[in-house]
């Protein structure tokens, strides 16, 4: 089982494809054991894609203490330098995105390629939904109201109306029936985490080429905050697909569109 120390940690990754060198830096409760996931996508067929479960997540450490972005930014650093990939591009999805935010500002020199995809840069750019509000909540309640703000289309009028396809989609969405009591400690302090994310007044200071991208339909990094976040980031291209949190697997373009990105 591959595993990296990395800033004080062990943290689980994996590796595929062969070309440019590629870190992908998952989204809030990202874990490798689920399928399909980034490595079973496209990119590997164009580059030597990285990816990891994120400290508290998956396979990797769990420490028992409160987690800070910058300590997730120098958990891939740290990943970064035991790999000895001395630079290479960046993908960060959600909450990898505000990770990536992170790595490119903490850690210039690792990244010369970044992708930002349906994600915020928080404080005066507006934050991404709350989500850590949802974990209180009864299960179908929370799942009916997660499934609307991964896609507005799919709110209460939209379930009530296709009942077969939301019942489908729930339980995609819904949690195991039983968790382990490390791994949700570790979801709740990702999401703590996430809460206080804000790099809105150091998003200058990214020199390398950007690209954010979301969906039109996403009510968890709606397109406002997309469309603040690449306004402060010098030169950042901007682009929207037809689809909502999840439009890197709604809309087939929007991965040929981000290895043409990084390709340029």
């Amino acid at each position: 089982m591959p595993r990296a120390a990395a800033n004080g940690i062990e943290l689980y990754f994996e590796t595929a494809g062969r070309g440019r060198r590629l870190l992908v830096i998952s989204g809030t409760g990202g874990d490798l054991r689920r399928h399909p996931n980034v490595l079973d996508g496209p990119l590997p067929n164009e580059f030597t894609v990285l990816s990891y479960d994120q400290r508290g997540l998956g396979q990797s450490d769990k420490p028992d203490a409160a987690y800070t972005m910058a300590d997730y930014a120098d958990d891939a650093a740290g990943l970064l330098g035991y790999l000895s990939w001395p630079s290479c591009a960046a993908v960060g999805v959600s909450f990898g995105g505000m990770v990536a935010q992170e790595l490119a500002l903490r850690h210039p020199a690792l990244v010369d390629r970044l992708v930002l995809a349906c994600t915020s840069a928080g404080g005066a750019g507006g934050s991404s939904y709350p989500l850590h509000e949802l974990e209180e909540l009864e299960e179908e309640e929370r799942v009916g109201l997660l499934l609307g703000l991964l896609d507005r289309r799919c709110g209460a009028d939209w379930q009530r109306a296709h009942p077969q396809e939301a019942a489908l989609q729930r339980a995609v969405l819904a949690r195991p029936a039983e968790r382990d009591e490390l791994g949700a400690a570790g979801a709740r302090r990702q999401l703590e985490a996430r809460r206080h994310h804000d790099t809105w007044d150091r998003l200058g200071d990214i020199g390398v080429p950007v690209m954010v991208c979301g969906g039109r339909y996403d009510a968890v990094a709606p397109p406002e905050n997309l469309e603040r976040l690449a306004s402060r980031i010098p030169g950042a291209e901007l682009s929207f697909y037809e689809g909502g949190h999840l439009f890197l697997v709604q809309d087939p373009g929007a991965w040929s569109a981000i290895a043409k990105f990084l390709d340029a």
